[in-house]
């Protein structure tokens, strides 16, 4: 028996929230099995068809939120979920059809931020017992499953917080990770995930390509300034990458945009609030912009967007920079915030990776960007050394006790000059490629040129210390002949004119500095539940009880 979505499929949904139960109580019975594909199959269609209104709104919620209730049984298993009776009739069979209309109204409801209407226009009162629809059809779930809440029930978030946001964009935008993120059939590939790789902008008149069914067209400038506006949420910059990611067709819209500061700004200031978010978040927010440096045309561009009066960086004020040479400066405070904290390797190189992408296009850095890139390096030859220091008295006190084996300290010095001279890469690529672009840089080489003496005869750097030795040697010979007591402003002047003078065939040529970000293998393994903490902690009026959580740790959650 198969009927629209209208009163007959919202009757179906309020007759079983009793008896849902029963579903359960029968789970392997064909009848049974074909309710439940009935019902989400009939949820789905109350999303896509009833258009969004005040009267609808609270029915549109409750259809997405229990959606997001039958995938959650995640959370109660450590491993990966890989086949469910749930999967399966949403992978395929009758939910199938819909695939690229759901997540295209789950795209617009983010998109659109409609807040909850007031009670009055409400068709469905709220219930003064905390409980809902939604509490209806949980109630009979067996203790320990799920526990479901509704607008102001036991367990759900504060009212002040729910004013803030739009419940229906937050749980769309939670299904819509949730089910971008199911893992393969055996036989099928995510629709889901094929939907959001593929989907196109409205303005693009080319043909769908015929091997995907699941594609569809949707308006890009919406989507862009909701991205640009939502990236204060974890999963609307989960989202953002996802998007970067897996479709060129964004990718492509995004780099082309001539405000693309609407969009970096904000995964600027996640990082610069390091300390304040979660480490994920902070992983997410810095792939963003290694995907984005991967594209020549942005790392110029940023250089020549200017920015004024950015109040939330507080190391210095600001009152000009460029878009690129704040850009800079974040991506520096990030990796010194992590040698000084969490010691994290992965976002040590991700950081690097991003410098280094933009280094052959850096342009008129503003100084202190310059003083920072510099002064980074000096950091890690001062850590360079003291660990130096450590592994040699290390070594005299065992040899003079013959007592414990030594401490490992070439994995950390090995560690640090990597770094090292992935830093000397930059600098010499920025020399190397854009010289007379960027005499403040050359001004802060100057400045301290004692710092890399050390490193002229070292074996793992003399190749990349060539062109660094030369450009210093031949500037300080420059400003030796223009005498002493120079002022700033003259120095910078004579650095500009000897910019011009030196000739380009005598710095020695590298191999371009690139890095692409290639996703691990078994994505899965991290994002599953990286998707599930966010809707555990981020979904409007829902409730789990964190002692049957298994899926990951509180304290990750």
């Amino acid at each position: 028996m198969r009927k629209g979505c209208g009163t007959w499929g919202f009757l179906v949904w309020r007759r079983l929230r009793g008896d849902l139960i029963n579903i359960y109580k029968y789970l392997n019975g064909v009848e049974c099995e074909d309710l439940i594909e009935e019902l989400l199959c009939c949820l789905i269609q109350l999303i896509v068809e009833i258009p969004l209104l005040d009267i609808t709104y609270s029915i549109s919620l409750e259809a997405v939120t229990t959606l997001i209730v039958f995938l959650s049984c995640q959370l109660f298993h450590k491993e990966i979920l890989r086949e469910s009776i749930i999967h399966k009739y949403l992978m395929r069979g009758r939910c199938l059809p819909y695939t690229s209309r759901l997540v295209k109204t789950l795209l617009y409801n983010f998109i659109r931020q409609e807040r909850s209407p007031p009670p009055g226009s409400r068709v469905f009162q709220q219930q003064t017992d905390g409980g809902g629809l939604l509490y209806g059809i949980a109630s009979g779930v067996a203790t320990g499953l799920w526990t479901v809440f509704t607008l102001g029930g036991v367990g759900s978030k504060a009212a002040s917080q729910l004013e803030q946001c739009s419940p229906l964009a937050n749980q769309s935008l939670l299904l819509l990770l949730v089910l971008a993120n199911l893992t393969d059939a055996p036989d099928t590939p995510n629709p889901y995930r094929q939907a959001i790789m593929s989907f196109k902008n409205t303005q693009d008149s080319s043909a769908f390509p015929s091997s995907n069914p699941h594609a569809f067209q949707i308006n890009f400038n919406s989507l862009y300034t909701a991205l640009c506006e939502q990236q204060k949420s974890d999963q609307a910059t989960l989202l953002l990458y996802m998007l970067l990611h897996q479709n060129s067709n964004v990718r492509t819209y995004v780099l082309a945009r001539t405000d693309i500061e609407n969009l970096v700004l904000p995964i600027l200031e996640i990082l610069y609030h390091v300390e304040e978010r979660n480490s994920h978040h902070v992983y997410m927010a810095l792939i963003i912009l290694l995907i984005l440096t991967e594209d020549d045309g942005f790392n110029r561009s940023i250089h020549e967007v200017m920015l004024k009066n950015i109040t939330w960086y507080a190391e210095r004020v600001l009152t000009e920079i460029s878009l690129g040479s704040l850009l800079i400066l974040v991506v520096i405070r990030t990796i010194q915030y992590n040698m000084t904290r969490t010691r994290d390797k992965y976002l040590h190189t991700n950081c690097l990776a991003a410098l280094a992408n933009m280094s052959a296009q850096f342009r008129s850095l503003h100084q202190y960007a310059a003083q920072r890139i510099i002064s980074l390096f000096s950091l890690l030859s001062k850590k360079h050394n003291k660990v130096l220091e450590q592994a040699t008295q290390s070594l005299r006190g065992s040899l003079s006790t013959n007592d414990s084996p030594l401490p490992d300290y070439a994995q950390d010095l090995n560690v640090i000059e990597e770094v090292i001279r992935m830093m000397l890469e930059i600098i010499n690529s920025c020399l190397t490629n854009s010289l007379h672009h960027n005499p403040n840089l050359v001004y802060a080489l100057l400045y301290k040129r004692d710092l890399f003496e050390q490193f002229r005869t070292h074996p793992s750097f003399q190749d990349i210390m060539q062109n660094i030795d030369l450009v210093i040697s031949f500037f300080s010979s420059r400003l030796e002949q223009a005498g002493a007591e120079l002022s700033v402003e003259r120095v910078l002047e004579i650095i500009k004119q000897g910019a011009v003078a030196l000739p380009k065939d005598r710095l020695r040529k590298f191999p371009e500095l690139k890095f692409k970000y290639v996703e691990e293998e078994q994505p899965e393994e991290f994002f599953i539940p990286y998707v599930w903490s966010l809707v555990y902690n981020s979904a409007v009026a829902l409730y789990w009880n964190p002692h049957d959580i298994q899926l990951f740790t509180m304290d990750s959650g």
